[in-house]
């Protein structure tokens, strides 16, 4: 069996490989085989007895989880070994670093992708995230007028929540947490600055000429998703789309909105 996502081989035990194990644990778990080569040929260990007490204990030690770690033989009596990693529910750490195996390579992961992937490990995902900077000031109340008149239009909601205060309206919607801190998503759906919050939350739209170094001219939508989607939808139909074409996808978006 050739290494894969799931299964690595290695000659001999170095304490680096605890990085791989990390990497497992993070993942969908994994086997890493000490002994054998890159060829898959047995190579042996030597001092089994000392890495069956040491391979173990650094796991324990390092990682803070437990594996199983066998001794088994070839046909020719070569002793080699095997580390059975099972996947972790929570984050695991080497050294205060974060390894995951991807395919048959191990990364190191940092900045969003690290924030995202404990979020996951958590049950959590980055827009059910509190946002402890922003307050209820922060959000645009024409804004949830609108969402309320467009979803009332769509017989989606009550047309008694009409008019309805912000707070049950985020409420209902699931977007504040049980102390009443806003959601990134409540920010992002009905903020007034989102930029001020999250750089980058933008909409980049832009005709292009013969290659896509030729930009001929461009725009940069602002503000919260509802009235991004709305913006855009205006300047594609004022400037960007031809003749005999539409702009369906970005009004299926707009109503899938209006659904939840």
């Amino acid at each position: 069996m050739s290494e894969s996502q799931n299964i690595e081989y290695k000659e001999s035990w170095r304490d680096e490989y605890l990085k791989w194990i990390c990497g497992f644990a993070n993942a969908q778990g994994g086997r890493i085989y000490i002994g054998i080569n890159d060829k898959q040929e047995i190579v042996g260990v030597a001092d089994s007895k000392r890495l069956m007490e040491d391979i173990p204990n650094k796991i324990v030690n390092y990682l803070g989880i437990v594996a199983d770690v066998n001794l088994l033989h070839s046909n020719e009596d070569k002793e080699f070994i095997e580390i059975v990693v099972e996947p972790s529910n929570v984050p695991i750490a080497y050294h205060g670093q974060y390894h995951y195996r991807s395919g048959s390579t191990k990364q190191e992961m940092k900045g969003t992708a690290l924030q995202q992937f404990i979020l996951k490990k958590m049950g959590r995902s980055w827009d059910d995230t509190t946002n402890d900077s922003a307050k209820l000031d922060d959000i645009d109340r024409n804004a949830i007028d609108y969402f309320l008149r467009r979803a009332i239009n769509a017989q989606r909601i009550a047309p008694s929540l009409n008019g309805e205060d912000t707070h049950n309206v985020l409420h209902n919607l699931r977007l504040l947490s049980e102390d009443g801190h806003l959601k990134n998503a409540a920010i992002l759906l009905f903020g007034k600055e989102p930029l001020r919050f999250f750089p980058g939350v933008e909409f980049h739209i832009g005709r292009f000429g013969m290659n896509e170094a030729d930009l001929i001219f461009q725009d940069v939508v602002e503000g919260n998703i509802l009235q991004m989607a709305d913006k855009v939808v205006a300047l594609l139909r004022s400037k960007y789309i031809m003749k005999g074409c539409n702009v369906l996808s970005l009004w299926r978006y707009q109503k899938m909105l209006y659904a939840k």
